[in-house]
Order: structure tokens, then sequence, then C-alpha cells
């Protein structure tokens, strides 16, 4: 299968993804036609070019009940659903309107939920969601289940069970969004998460999947430098709206940490195959449409714990990772990566900017190859 890919609306202001008009964004099937022969390929399909209210930003999926479902960062989290992986129905929003906790997390929280995750355990569906504003760490993961995916299943319910973990500013050096969840040898559930600060962290999960295992133990599995000179406030890429760098900074310090990714590591997700278990992860900066510099990079351990080390035997955690997705003559960045397989198929799915569409993010779907050793390569076409 080539690569799929949907487009979504950026406010070049604000550079945040948001509504057009009342409640639309468009939702563009794209391939190598023109715009015409798009709209003509798309009906002779019978391919839906929706224009519904969804960020397709940092996607996840699952294959449930004769389906495929998309989970994405949106309103209320959008979620979509395909029989073939190429004609999606939207599904409408999780939460319609927002949890109440949210607002302890942020009180000008407008129910724009970002990074899910979706797993199936023991017979429940588990939706995990982050909450948080653009550059701080005031950010908490929480989860909701489901005993279903089928909207027309008179059991469909998605039941909030509130925070499974929270950060709080100038208490913690992690950002508590981006989760991912995965299982070891023995079928015991970790969350992966984390965003800039001193990078991404791993706990496991107690029996009930909606707190970490007593007592807690918390692994660190990737990182990237940060300069100790940076204000702990600071996301670690100039990223928080609120600072003054200019005031918090000499010019030996703004200069010296421009270009040195500075903590710039997000969005874990692991991948177990090949006897190991396989670390993705972003690097760099998302949600700048054609001034992104998102990178998918990898490393892979043989515990679920680590050490994850790059193709060179680098240390995730030290700041190692192998690059194999970057800028192309097609995208600007592409980032946010999961993994997963499909009919003995495996799959990277994430978002990528569009150089041809004014840096607008596009759902990608492309399949993974594996190398002699056993190191995963993708192609974005």
């Amino acid at each position: 299968m080539g690569i799929e890919y949907y487009a979504v609306y950026r406010d070049r202001k604000t550079n945040h993804y948001s509504k057009i008009g009342e409640n639309m964004r468009y939702l563009n099937k794209t391939t190598n036609y023109l715009l015409a022969a798009v709209f003509a390929l798309a009906l002779s399909m019978q391919v839906q070019a929706q224009w519904v209210d969804i960020q397709v930003h940092d996607p996840v999926m699952i294959e449930a009940e004769g389906q495929y479902y998309i989970f994405n960062t949106g309103q209320g989290i959008a979620m979509w659903s395909s029989p073939d992986l190429e004609n999606w129905d939207y599904e409408g929003p999780i939460f319609p309107e927002a949890p109440e906790w949210t607002y302890d997390v942020n009180p000008e929280f407008e129910n724009h939920i970002w990074a899910p995750d979706i797993t199936k355990h023991d017979g429940t569906y588990y939706l995990f969601y982050s909450v948080s504003a653009f550059g701080r760490n005031r950010s908490a993961i929480a989860v909701a289940t489901n005993s279903t995916l089928d909207k027309d299943d008179p059991d469909y319910e998605w039941v909030d069970h509130g925070p499974v973990i929270k950060s709080v500013p100038g208490r913690d050096m992690w950002n508590a969004i981006d989760p991912n969840i995965a299982y070891d040898e023995e079928g015991n559930p970790w969350m992966s998460f984390g965003s800039f600060w001193m990078g991404l962290k791993i706990f496991r999960l107690d029996e009930s999947m909606t707190k970490p295992l007593e007592p807690q133990t918390w692994h660190t599995i990737a990182a990237r430098h940060r300069d100790w000179t940076l204000d702990e406030r600071d996301a670690g890429d100039a990223a928080n709206p609120e600072l003054d760098y200019d005031e918090i900074y000499d010019e030996e310090t703004l200069e010296k940490n421009k270009n040195m990714g500075n903590g710039a590591i997000e969005a874990p997700f692991i991948f177990k195959k090949n006897g190991y278990y396989y670390l993705f992860a972003s690097w760099d900066r998302c949600c700048r449409g054609l001034e992104s510099s998102y990178k998918v990079i990898v490393g892979r351990a043989k515990d679920i714990t680590g050490p994850y080390l790059d193709m060179d035997g680098n240390k995730l955690k030290h700041g190692g990772g192998t690059i194999i997705a970057k800028e192309n003559e097609l995208w600007a960045a592409v980032g946010h990566p999961a993994a997963y397989t499909f009919d003995g198929t495996d799959y990277l799915v994430a978002h990528a900017y569009a150089k041809n569409d004014e840096g607008r993010p596009k759902l990608i779907l492309a399949e993974i190859t594996w190398d002699e050793n056993d190191w995963p390569s993708v192609t974005l076409k």
C-alpha cells in the first residue's frame, strides 16, 4: 500500500490548528493528481472528502471488530473508522464536552485534547489522552474506557477515569503528554510518555490500567541535550510563548542553544518485533507548518525499560537516535510516529507537513521494511 494522507487547516497567525468557521476543518484525500482529478477520483472510489472538525495530528490506530480506527488530536479527540485503511468515515468526538477535571490542569482549556493512544487489554478498550497548553508542562495524561468501538453497539459508551499522572511546573522536569502503552513479555502494561524538558519516561501501570503500579519505578528511555542555563519553565526549544527569552538569556546563551536540540524530543512509541522493543520518537519541532523540523528516530532494546540503543550503539537516553524519516522534496517535516502490523504488513503512522500544500499536516501511512540486521526503514513518497 502507498502512503495515505489527509489535510487540515492551520491558522498562520497563531500556528494553532483550529476550526474553519463554526465547526469545520477539511479532510482532503489526495494522491499525485491535480485537485480536480482528486475530486473525480474520490467520487469514483466512493471516498468521502468531508468537511469536519478534525485535526490530523498525532494519529494512532487500532484494528478492532472488523474495522480500523484512527484517534487523533482535536476537539474532544477525533475518531475515524475504515473497513480497508483507504476509505474513512468521521465518527465524531470522543468527548463532545471537556471532562470537568481538565479545567484544574488548564483553566483556559477548550477541549482541544492532544496525542491520544488506544489499546485493548482484557477485553476493554483504553483510550489515553493528554491535557496541556503549548510550551508548558502543567499537564496530565488521563484515560477513558469502552467495551466496544462500534458506535452502533448499544454498549458503546466512553467512561472517563480522569488523570493517570500529572506534571507540575517547578516540581517536575518532565511533561505528562504523548502517552503510549506497550506490553512486556509477561503481558504487563507500561506507559511511555514525554515531551521536551528532561526527555521520555516509562513506568508500569497497575492492573486497573488507570494509575502507576506501586511502588513506582520510573525509567528515562530517551533524552536530548538540554543546556543547564535554560530556565526550568522553558520546554527546551524556546517554545513557550509566555517567556521573554531576550530578557531571560544573554546573547551568547541564545546563540549557543540555537541548533543543539535543547531537549527537543517527544512522542515515544514502543513496537515489539524481532526479539526487540523498538522505540520510535520525534526530534525537533512540530506545529509550525513549513517551518516545522520534526524527524522520526528509532532505537531498540531487549528490555522494555531499556537501555535503548541506536544503530551506532549510542544510548537514546544520552542523546542517541537513528533518523529514519525527515524532510524531503515533498515534506517539510514528519513526526509523532506510531507503528503497527496489519494483515502481516508493518506500517509507520505519523503526520507530516506538505510542501506543496502550504505546510498543512497530512496523515502518513507508510510500509516499514527491515534490513538484514532487523533495523527499520521507511520511504516517504
